[in-house]
């Protein structure tokens, strides 16, 4: 599949684009209407009128930023229109809703005149907290923010400009630190007079950059005093009085390269002139001036960075703006000032100087990060940033006069910041960078299936897992090649396999005493079965695990796996669990696929196994044994049935964290937790297990359906090697997902089990699990 399919796909998909408004308060009843809108909203409506501050209070306002672009310079595609840019704007807001919790209008301006672009948003100042300028060209950009600062009474900032020029300077300043050099005396060159190229020297002679020391080029040569051709006022400010005249002759001796201009900008031989210790970033997008291959080949004592991500030191906005509004929003700032700027420089680079959490590190497969010549700039992932860059820029701008709702107590504030990051995204994301680190191969039986071979395409691009396709060659191949799929995929066609007949014996052998003989294991796996084929490749030891049933009923994929796979012998049985994927965290929900009246001992089972599976995704387990009652209020046969299996997990794993019986909103509900002071359970529980099937099946499929998780699952539990089942409306993300479980699981697999399992009864040898 092409990049450029699989981007119009991603935008397309479902609601179209990639934005959406969401009411943050009920509407469900007459009365919620009555509050909503008329007569209720009077009332904000007028004390609004009364005191113009309580619009932060009653309205939206406070966390709402505009991003505003006319489309003359959008990313590296040029003048594309503003039309054209709103896709761009709508992935800004993304980013800052994903970064740093902050709500987005996107605004495209039919205009290339900036008198439009400043009026249209200076009408539009009581809708916003603040406003973010976005792929505007220079130089109208310049006075279009100047103008937009000098009369409006909240943060302006376009991001273009000065997000570059903070990054670039967080990483210059631990560069210099590095090589022993001060900022006061390094020479330094600038080459790219856009918005960037000015912001980042303005920002350098902040910061103590000597101006004579400062020069800067564009595609005309060397900015120099009496210039006249391609000048600007802006420009203008920045020409020094110098003989150069190109970017040559102002690089020999330089000690600093900063680079927004083009591709190949730079060449060896420059790099070659420059002083000792030499500090290159090279920011063009998507190619940079000079890559860090050819910088090396001509001197080791380079220190490089660039705007790209498969290159150490990437200089990315995204360390800056989404935390740089937080900060600014949340004193209610009426500007974004130069100290606030400097404030987020020095925050971005303190943070790369500490040690680098192993969450960061896993984030790219496990590379260790440590303060030095390619780690001079935190990671665009690194979750500390939000809460250092956001109270960093709050500081400054209470101790710079223009925070007009101070932070009284900054410690709570950070801790409140950290409840902004949602922990389901970011846990399953921790799932994906776990597999990354050491993909495993996992078969699809279904190879043929279309979202089957999407997602096999995203595994295989981002690193995750090693994707073996079963089906007819040619029918696989041709779905490929409608899909614009160049990659070279592993398939695997049983009827012209050389595994297949080693397979069909094997299988023999597991099931002659079952019914079957040669010749129908031969066809079973030639023609009858993919699932068979399936679970054979994991058996055998080609394959690490099994991901099906996109196209078959969930029995049909089940049953091959018992046959073939089996269970882990120590088990009564196997069992099932979904991992329900809410905005503000993650539940594990068992058994809701399998055991339909499990005994004590199977639901004691179906516990020790969903924590041991929680505690392989990194998540510390805490249990809650589901019922109709609580502690005891109701002595009924099944309540009684629950309590004996939790005396059984305590007895097999007393370090476990579970109590119940208890019933579902108790388990979930601090508040109501907290009245029974002699529970077990630190807090809310994050794996329920259910008493029966009909309990736990109902359930995630109601919440999946109605509150609006997205179920993964379900995760098979108690197997000798990881086999887990699709369903048939999962899309290519929950797939992808899916796999990245299976290779965790491969990863962790072991022969013995981590409590003591006792077998109580057989198992059956295909149990009738749930649709």
């Amino acid at each position: 599949m092409t990049k450029k399919i699989d981007a119009l796909e991603y935008h397309a998909a479902g609601r179209k684009g990639k934005i959406e408004v969401i009411s943050s308060k009920p509407c469900l009843t007459s009365l919620d209407l009555s509050l909503a809108y008329t007569p209720g909203v009077a009332e904000p409506c007028l004390a609004i009128e009364r005191s113009p501050s309580d619009a932060y209070l009653y309205t939206a306002k406070g966390n709402l930023v505009a991003v505003v672009s006319n489309g003359t310079a959008v990313l590296g595609l040029g003048n594309i229109g503003a039309l054209a840019g709103k896709p761009v704007m709508e992935g800004k807001g993304v980013l800052f809703k994903r970064f740093a919790d902050v709500d987005v209008f996107d605004l495209e301006v039919k205009s290339e005149d900036p008198d439009d672009v400043i009026k249209v948003v200076q009408l539009l100042e009581p809708t916003f907290g603040g406003i973010n300028l976005e792929d505007i060209k220079a130089p109208e950009c310049f006075y279009i923010e100047e103008e937009l600062k000098r009369t409006m009474n909240i943060p302006v900032f376009h991001d273009d400009q000065h997000g570059t020029a903070i990054i670039c300077s967080a990483a210059l300043i631990n560069a210099l630190h590095l090589v022993g050099k001060q900022i006061e005396k390094v020479r330094i060159v600038v080459n790219g007079a856009g918005a960037a190229g000015v912001a980042c020297a303005n920002l350098v002679l902040s910061l103590g950059a000597k101006p004579e020391n400062l020069c800067m080029c564009d595609t005309k040569g060397v900015i120099y005093k009496g210039r006249t051709e391609g000048m600007n006022p802006y420009k203008e400010r920045l020409a020094i009085d110098t003989g150069w005249r190109t970017l040559e002759e102002a690089m020999r001796g330089a000690d600093v390269f900063i680079g927004v201009s083009a591709k190949g900008a730079v060449t060896p031989q420059m790099v070659r002139e420059m002083a000792k210790d030499p500090i290159i970033m090279a920011m063009a997008n998507p190619d940079p001036e000079i890559t860090p291959e050819e910088a090396l080949s001509v001197r080791s004592d380079v220190i490089m960075a660039t705007g790209r991500s498969d290159y150490p030191n990437q200089v990315n906005n995204v360390l800056g703006f989404p935390f740089i509004f937080r900060g600014a929003l949340d004193v209610r700032a009426s500007t974004i000032n130069e100290e606030m700027k400097k404030a987020a420089v020095f925050a971005l680079a303190q943070l790369a100087q500490e040690e680098c959490p192993d969450s960061v590190s896993r984030a790219y497969g496990n590379q260790s990060f440590s303060f030095g010549r390619n780690y001079i700039i935190p990671k665009p992932f690194d979750p500390r940033a939000l809460l250092r860059v956001a109270p960093a820029v709050a500081k400054a701008a209470m101790d710079s006069g223009v925070a007009r709702v101070p932070i009284e107590d900054m410690d709570r504030y950070v801790e409140w910041l950290e409840t902004l990051q949602g922990r389901a995204k970011e846990t399953m994301r921790a799932i994906i960078n776990k597999a990354k680190c050491d993909p495993k191969k996992i078969v699809f039986p279904e190879g043929d299936n279309e979202k089957i071979l999407k997602a096999a395409y995203h595994l295989v691009e981002e690193g995750i897992a090693k994707p073996i396709l079963i089906g007819n060659r040619a029918k696989v191949q041709e779905k490929m090649a409608e899909l614009g799929m160049e990659l070279n995929l592993t398939i695997v066609d049983p009827e012209d396999s050389e595994l297949t007949e080693a397979y069909a014996q094997e299988l023999y052998r597991m099931r002659q005493r079952k019914g079957i003989t040669l010749t129908e294991a031969q066809r079973i796996v030639r023609r009858k079965s993919r699932n068979h084929f399936g679970a054979m490749m994991v058996h055998m030891g080609d394959a690490d695990a099994l991901l099906g049933g996109i196209d078959t009923h969930y029995p049909d994929t089940i049953r091959p796996a018992l046959e073939v796979i089996g269970r882990q012998p120590q088990l009564t049985g196997v069992h099932g669990m979904y991992m329900m994927v809410f905005k503000k965290g993650i539940y594990f929900m068992a058994d809701t696929t399998v055991e339909i009246e499990p005994t004590a001992e199977e639901l004691a089972e179906t516990a020790l196994l969903a924590a041991e599976k929680v505690q392989l995704l990194d998540i510390v387990p805490r249990i809650a044994m589901l019922s109709f009652a609580n502690f005891g209020s109701v002595n009924h046969a099944l309540t009684q049935k629950v309590k004996r299996a939790v005396e059984i997990v305590k007895e097999r794993a007393p370090e476990l964290e579970i109590d119940g019986e208890m019933q579902a909103d108790t388990a979930v509900t601090p508040e109501l937790l907290a009245n029974y002071t002699f529970s077990t359970l630190t807090g809310p529980a994050n794996i329920l297990i259910f008493p029966d099937l009909n309990s736990g099946n109902i359930s995630y499929k109601l919440l999946h359906r109605l509150g609006g998780a997205e179920a993964i699952g379900p995760l098979l539990m108690g197997m000798k090697k990881p086999v887990h089942v699709l369903q048939r409306g999962d899309d290519v993300a929950t797939i992808v997902n899916m796999a990245a479980i299976a290779v965790v699981d491969a990863q962790s697999m072991q022969e013995e089990l981590r409590w003591d399992f006792s077998r109580t009864a057989p198992a059956l040898d295909a149990p009738s699990p749930a649709p």
